[in-house]
């Protein structure tokens, strides 16, 4: 099983990952977040709106008043981000490797 700490950007991110970082939150490790940590918390921000400027420490409380099937949608949505987000990163530096070579 694979932590958050253990995300690359060519791998899709684990719902463990997602999981394991939201308990962080929920559990106010507010200053114990790596790189690939904050790009999770950061997805969150941009699938619910209701915690774009919320601290950590609200962050976590949001989370931890969500019902189970509510959390489950939750890290689906914030995977599928994530995996949007990398699919895209992929395809510009693709693109920029190919555009080199032809110069």
């Amino acid at each position: 099983m694979k932590g958050a700490s253990d995300l690359k950007a060519t791998e899709p991110v684990s719902e463990m990952a997602i999981v394991d970082t939201f308990t962080k939150l929920i559990f106010g490790e507010q200053d114990a977040f790596n790189s690939s940590e904050e790009l999770i918390i950061e997805a969150f921000r941009l699938v619910d709106h209701s915690v774009v400027l919320d601290s950590h420490r609200d962050m976590g409380i949001y989370l931890r008043a969500l019902g189970v099937a509510e959390m489950i949608q939750l890290v689906t949505r914030v995977q599928t981000c994530l995996s949007d987000g990398m699919q895209a990163l992929a395809r510009v530096s693709e693109e920029t490797i190919l555009d080199r070579r032809a110069h």
